[in-house]
């Protein structure tokens, strides 16, 4: 199993990556305790790679997770979603058994 990112989150997390100086190396997707169900995403952007990370690379974009985050993480899918609703990035993964109305945490 691996890691997923729609071709619109690719290009949101670029065009945001864009904005920053100095320019991140990458994007750094984890999972923290905390939340309303246990667990919670967290996204920062990245100005260095630890060797220890798992590093993906997306039509050009880096997507880094440490260790501890993609037990969490495998088969994952990150999507970016622009509706009347709102717009945001949204994770879709197989591995969380519960999550809460906000989308942002998840019980494993």
């Amino acid at each position: 199993m691996s890691l997923e990112v729609t071709p619109v989150a690719i290009n949101k997390v670029k065009e945001i990556m864009a904005q920053q100086n100095p320019q991140p190396v990458g994007l750094r997707v984890a999972v923290v305790g905390g939340g309303c169900s246990g667990f919670s995403y967290q996204m920062n952007f990245e100005n260095q790679i630890n060797p220890i990370d798992k590093t993906f690379e997306f039509d050009g974009l880096k997507v880094i997770v440490d260790q501890a985050s993609w037990m969490f993480l495998k088969g994952t899918k990150l999507d970016f979603v622009d509706s009347l609703e709102g717009s945001g990035f949204k994770f879709d993964n197989p591995n969380a058994k519960t999550t809460c109305g906000c989308g942002h945490s998840f019980s494993g």
